[in-house]
């Protein structure tokens, strides 16, 4: 038995009941990095800890990879992947644009995933077939726009800082030809693409957990997600996002120096 909707929904609202009620409350916050800062709450572990309980109880054959605790069955046919709070920074910051993310593979592959706004009251879910947004304005099914030229194009990613070096000229040469981008939006940038409201996402040095929910629902939306080599992307890694073909290979045309 594979799970529904119903099961990812009751997911979702696991990770809410500990997230939510500790968003804006400057609630516990730790470091992961000693030379650096990366992030991570309460809410984080209490999420990741809830979703993988249920889990467990229904489905104790699958495996679970997730951002928090420790990884489970990796080998199975069946695996999720959990990022309890995606977008950590902006949770700490009190931006409503992080996220639970939690995916669902199968072979190998992303089948089926969701994203879960607790705060705005919207999810995008990825069926197998289709994606969808749930949310104050109602429920309905959701593709990507057909933008076919990059000077068109509106550009998403979480942050110029996380380029260096010549990943930083790769993406920065992307950025020059679209006609606007933004930053700062994380995962909620790449259900805005499934929504068709903007074209391009551009990433790098993604974990499989930052991607694994996201992946069927660009897919699912009509969209392109690829490492920036063309390969799949269920590991993470350097990752960009498209809402049409064309738009992908003029931005990968130039990603790759072409």
């Amino acid at each position: 038995m594979l799970p529904d909707r119903a099961f990812f929904y009751a997911l979702a609202d696991a990770a809410k009941a500990e997230t939510l009620p500790r968003f804006r409350t400057g609630g516990y916050v730790t470091n992961k990095l000693e030379g650096g800062f990366d992030p991570v709450t309460e809410g984080d572990q209490a999420a990741e800890a809830a979703i993988r309980a249920l889990i467990e109880d229904r489905f104790p054959e699958h495996g679970i990879l997730g951002e928090e605790h420790e990884n489970i069955g990796l080998d199975r046919e069946h695996i999720w992947v959990i990022d309890p709070i995606d977008g950590t920074r902006a949770f700490i910051s009190g931006v409503p644009v992080w996220g639970t993310l939690i995916g669902f593979q199968s072979g190998g592959r992303s089948v089926m995933g969701l994203m879960d706004q607790p705060f705005t009251g919207e999810r995008y879910f990825a069926d197998g077939k289709r994606s969808w947004y749930s949310g104050p304005d109602g429920e309905r099914q959701i593709r990507t726009r057909d933008c076919e030229r990059l000077s068109d194009a509106i550009l998403f990613t979480t942050s110029p800082h996380i380029f260096t070096g010549e990943d930083a000229e790769r993406y920065h040469a992307v950025e020059r030809h679209v006609r606007l981008f933004r930053y700062g939006t994380d995962c909620y940038a790449y259900a805005l693409l499934a929504s068709g409201h903007v074209d391009l996402v551009i990433e790098n040095s993604l974990k499989p957990y930052d991607v694994g929910a996201l992946i069927p629902l660009i897919e699912h939306a009509g969209g392109i997600i690829t490492t920036w080599d063309g390969g799949r992307p269920e590991m993470g890694g350097n990752i960009i996002a498209a809402g049409s073909r064309a738009l992908h290979e003029q931005a990968m045309s130039i990603l790759n120096g072409a």
